[in-house]
């Protein structure tokens, strides 16, 4: 059963991840820029001081603009850096701050580390996703780096990942160790699926 699932999960990534690829530059502003404001009053919203969010690969909607302007705001913004041990390691987002490839090519940034609690102390996280199902279900690339961070938290805060429009799904295949999210963020909206509001 499992092996379906993985099979199916694999399938659903391959054609999500072709999709983004057809996306033109122009698009991608576009969508960068939606998430950026979703963000924004997510945030504020919130009342958010300290938030973890990624660094957007070229085919996502790019979250710099938001990260850059949460910390000319003065908000703490913690970044992941992935482990060869499958944890996600944290370090502060810094104005003009070093960018480099960690594993996987994916983008990270250079600043101290602080280890795999970090996050234990943000009022909100940020998340990519490939896409996300209506009752919250999140579909990950595969690596599992969130699942485990958000299931290893005694004290989860909101969770809301960012996907485009078209990646709010009816059902997304899962498994046990599977984690759902609060809420999606997308270049038009944000939402919240009240089953999973934490």
């Amino acid at each position: 059963m499992s092996h379906d699932i993985d099979n199916t999960k694999r399938a659903l990534r391959a054609d999500l991840r072709e999709r983004r690829q057809t996306l033109s530059q122009a698009q991608l502003e576009q969508a960068g820029q939606g998430v950026k404001a979703q963000l924004d009053a997510l945030v504020e919203r919130l009342g958010a001081r300290s938030v973890s969010c990624f660094l957007a690969t070229s085919t996502e909607p790019d979250t710099r603009p938001f990260v850059e302007g949460a910390v000319a705001r003065g908000i703490r913004v913690l970044l992941p850096v992935t482990r060869a041990d499958g944890l996600l390691d944290w370090a502060v987002a810094e104005k003009d701050g070093g960018i480099t490839e960690g594993m996987f090519g994916l983008p990270e940034p250079t600043g101290e580390l602080l280890g795999p609690i970090a996050v234990n102390d943000v009022d909100l996280m940020i998340i990519p996703a490939a896409a996300v199902d209506e009752s919250g279900m999140r579909l990950g690339w595969g690596r599992g780096y969130f699942d485990k961070t958000i299931g290893s938290m005694e004290r989860c805060p909101p969770v809301y990942a960012v996907i485009f429009d078209t990646e709010l799904l009816p059902d997304v295949p899962r498994e046990v160790h599977d984690q759902p999210v609060t809420g999606i963020v997308t270049p038009t909206r944000t939402l919240t699926f009240a089953a999973n509001d934490r």
